[in-house]
């Protein structure tokens, strides 16, 4: 009965002492707990302005806005064909720039057939031969180019340790993600200064957000082209330049997944993911284009990145 007593005294004394410390935490698990409360409430609103408000919108005049022709970089990706075939179906032209021996003339000309709208073809190595910028000149000239649309190249995408890549695929994909985009940038943007108007859209993968193990050049390359959006923006939306960043998870047409065994709510095929990621230009500079996917980016800026390590290491086993 003593040592009863003995320890609801000891209990009692340590509550007195303890009582101003328990109400500070009170206060201080409170606050964090508002302010947790307020960041859910500030997303949402995001959520809402960036991929819901745009839709119910009645849809904007690109062609007024921006201009009548537009440039895609790395046509051959199913993603950036299907952003080029939802220009055309806004009355824009099409100016094709592809690298290596893609071949997308049969895409090009049904796309010319289906919509009206002139389209043009070319093969230019940017990031190889120092001649092919003339080739890109010269089919921009005399033209109101608007849009820029450059696309990380798949090729990238499949799950490899950086030793297993080649020196060859290192370079291709250095040089057509990273020096191809940044030099067509430069060709078209002066055009676009001098009529005050126009929107670069770099469509990259979301894996950049993150270190992903097993997929550093896709993080690399497509952290480059982020980080490219991202200050082209600042450095130009005061002279009428758009420059946004998209950052999609999996979109189903993928060479390396064939759309039969993937396609659903968040794996749209490229012309859902386009219809949602075209809303949201003009209104954000770097977003995941489609909601679902949104929603999987806040997901993952939770999950801490020793996750993602472990993940991989048993993984690979």
């Amino acid at each position: 009965m003593a040592a009863v007593d003995s320890f609801h005294l000891l209990y009692r004394e340590i509550s007195r002492s303890c009582g101003g410390y328990l109400e500070t935490l009170a206060v201080v698990g409170a606050l964090y707990t508002a302010s947790r409360a307020v960041i859910l409430l500030r997303d949402c609103c995001v959520l809402v302005r960036v991929h819901f408000l745009p839709r119910m919108i009645p849809g904007r005049k690109l062609r007024q806005t921006y201009g009548d022709w537009a440039v895609v970089y790395g046509a051959s990706e199913p993603v950036a064909q299907a952003y080029a075939e939802e220009l055309a179906q806004h009355g824009l032209s099409i100016i094709f720039v592809t690298y290596g021996r893609s071949n997308i003339a049969d895409f090009v000309a049904n796309l010319s057939q289906s919509h009206g709208v002139e389209t043009i073809l070319v093969h230019a190595d940017l990031g190889w031969d120092k001649a092919a910028s003339k080739v890109v000149v010269e089919a921009l000239r005399g033209k109101d180019v608007g849009f820029l649309v450059n696309c990380v190249d798949e090729a990238c995408t499949s799950p490899r340790v950086l030793v297993e890549i080649s020196e060859q695929s290192l370079m291709e994909v250095t040089a057509n993600n990273v020096v191809g985009a940044t030099l067509l940038t430069r060709l078209v943007l002066p055009g676009m200064l001098e009529r005050g108007r126009g929107a670069v859209v770099n469509i990259s993968s979301a894996p950049c957000c993150m270190p992903t193990p097993g997929r550093v050049m896709l993080s690399a390359a497509t952290g480059y082209l982020d980080q490219f959006s991202r200050s082209l923006h600042l450095e130009y939306s005061a002279r009428g330049i758009f420059a946004q960043s998209l950052l999609p998870f999996q979109v189903a047409s993928s060479s390396q997944r064939p759309a039969s065994s993937t396609e659903g709510w968040l794996a749209p095929t490229p012309q859902v993911y386009v219809r949602h990621a075209i809303s949201t230009l003009g209104v954000s500079n770097r977003t995941t284009g489609y909601w679902p996917h949104t929603l999987l980016y806040g997901l993952m800026r939770c999950i801490p990145e020793w996750t993602w390590v472990l993940g991989w290491r048993v993984f690979i086993g």
